[in-house]
């Protein structure tokens, strides 16, 4: 089992043949090595003054350990490329792989195009890569508001209840929830999930306004609602971590 040091990151070659990227960083504050497994990737942090080595030796103790955790979160593979201005790249969108690309125009818009989007930022580029970031923001709020609106319509009548508003923003681990005020909040990250599974979180939110817990009748409601609840919920569990993953390197800094 190898190790390579790289600038800010490591690479661990494991046993099982694969090439693991970790962040490195010193923690002026740490008094001991700390390996985190995150849906960004995996870090480990290390007191100032620490050896080279020791860092190694201990990356290589966790070896398994950091193996299992990243192929849980399906990362045991190099970091989501960033997104960089001017430069094509892939990601989900409505559970669909979707091409994202660039052009020049007048003003800045979201364009879409069969297969995917094309991100219209004018010159100068000041500010292009935050423009971008918040342009994609707002795309995808607008398709989950459109669905969610839609179903709305048909759900409401059902319940004989309706939420008070709709908050649409990245969540850190939630998909969504309903706070005391009858206000639903979903999670951005939903733009890229199939509709199927931003409508399983939906119906879910919904059915708190009438059951707050997670008791039996909560879910026999859910279930009259949407009787295919539990295969979106298990593709959630399957899918979720990239999907923030996915979300974060998009619009990470007009995130909440």
């Amino acid at each position: 089992m190898a190790q390579h040091l790289e600038g800010d990151w490591l690479e661990l070659a494991t046993t099982g043949g694969n090439v693991i990227r970790v962040q490195k960083s010193v923690h002026p504050r740490s008094r001991r090595l700390r390996l985190t497994v995150t849906p960004k990737g995996a870090r480990v942090t290390y007191p100032n003054g620490t050896h080279p080595a020791q860092v190694s030796a201990f990356l290589r103790s966790h070896a398994d350990w950091l193996e299992q955790k990243l192929d849980e979160l399906h990362l045991v593979t190099k970091p989501l490329p960033p997104l960089r201005l001017g430069y094509a790249t892939d990601f989900p969108l409505r559970g669909e792989v979707t091409k994202l690309e660039w052009a020049e125009g007048p003003y800045p818009k979201v364009e879409p195009f069969d297969g995917g989007l094309t991100l219209i930022i004018p010159r100068p580029h000041t500010r292009a890569l935050p423009v971008a970031r918040g342009l994609l923001a707002s795309y995808f709020e607008a398709q989950i508001r459109r669905d969610v609106s839609r179903w709305l319509a048909g759900y409401v009548p059902q319940l004989g209840l309706a939420p008070t508003a709709l908050r649409i923003r990245p969540m850190k681990s939630l998909w969504g929830s309903l706070d005391t005020r009858d206000r639903i909040n979903l999670d951005l990250a939903l733009a890229l999930a199939p509709p199927t599974a931003l409508r399983y979180v939906l119906v879910h939110e919904l059915c708190h306004l009438r059951v707050r817990s997670h008791s039996r009748r909560f879910w026999t409601q859910v279930e009259s609602l949407f009787p295919e609840w539990r295969e979106e919920r298990d593709w959630l569990r399957q899918n979720g971590a990239i999907l923030k993953a996915e979300l974060d390197r998009l619009i990470a800094d007009v995130a909440d």
